[in-house]
């Protein structure tokens, strides 16, 4: 059983998003879906394909730390304070894992690394194909869609308030 994507949303994915600066409904929509076709919202959190929510592979991980954030010390800073001070030392990629905030600023730092468009929050076929391109290459469309539809968009009719 995974997290409540309410939850994940009210209490991991917005706080993080505000914390980085990078705020809006359409990203919040958009990292909720990636959870959810990535590891069921958290049923799943270390697969062969990767760690944590959103199941980034180790390489992907230290790239975006190598080729991106190395370039914005100010951002790197921000990230790293998200991280267990000790633990995120002796293994970084453990953190994905263990840390529902981190791996979340990682997940959306890799969106923005990408510098590919992200879809109106209306634009399912949109998102599932961001997510295609930066988090499951050889992912079927229907498998980000039918996640969404399952887990995410129940939302809407329970609590339309939280997002």
């Amino acid at each position: 059983m995974g997290i409540a994507a309410s939850e994940l949303c009210r209490y991991v994915i917005r706080p993080t998003l505000i914390y980085l600066g990078r705020h809006n409904c359409a990203a919040e929509y958009f990292l909720l879906g990636v959870a959810a076709s990535q590891s069921a919202l958290g049923a799943e959190l270390d697969t062969q394909r990767g760690h944590g929510l959103y199941s980034i592979p180790d390489v992907r991980h230290r790239q975006l730390w190598d080729e991106y954030l190395a370039r914005d010390p100010d951002l790197a800073s921000l990230v790293r304070g998200l991280a267990s001070q000790h633990a995120f030392l002796t293994g970084p990629d453990l953190e994905l894992t263990v840390n529902l905030r981190y791996a979340t600023a990682i997940a959306w730092l890799m969106v923005e690394a990408s510098r590919l468009t992200l879809p109106r929050s209306d634009d399912l076929l949109g998102m599932a194909r961001l997510w295609r391109e930066i988090f499951q290459p050889e992912g079927r469309l229907q498998d980000f869609t039918t996640a969404w539809q399952t887990s995410v968009h129940p939302l809407f009719q329970v609590e339309p308030a939280i997002l």
